[in-house]
């Protein structure tokens, strides 16, 4: 039986797409404030693509 200390794979899951969208949040108001700029879309498009990998390895349960 797993101890209550011991995190849930579900729950980092959840916690890691929180922090990705999280990010992806910020960056997007970035963007707006200072205009476009190539790293900042190349960053927000592997946050784009972090969140959708995560969704797939939890069945879209996040």
């Amino acid at each position: 039986m797993p101890t209550s200390s011991e995190p849930k794979p579900e729950q980092n899951s959840a916690q890691a797409a929180e922090h990705v969208a999280s990010a992806h949040k910020i960056l997007k108001e970035l963007q707006k404030k200072v205009g476009d700029h190539p790293e900042l879309g190349e960053a927000i498009t592997r946050l784009e693509m972090a969140l959708n990998s995560l969704a797939i390895k939890t069945g879209g349960l996040l």
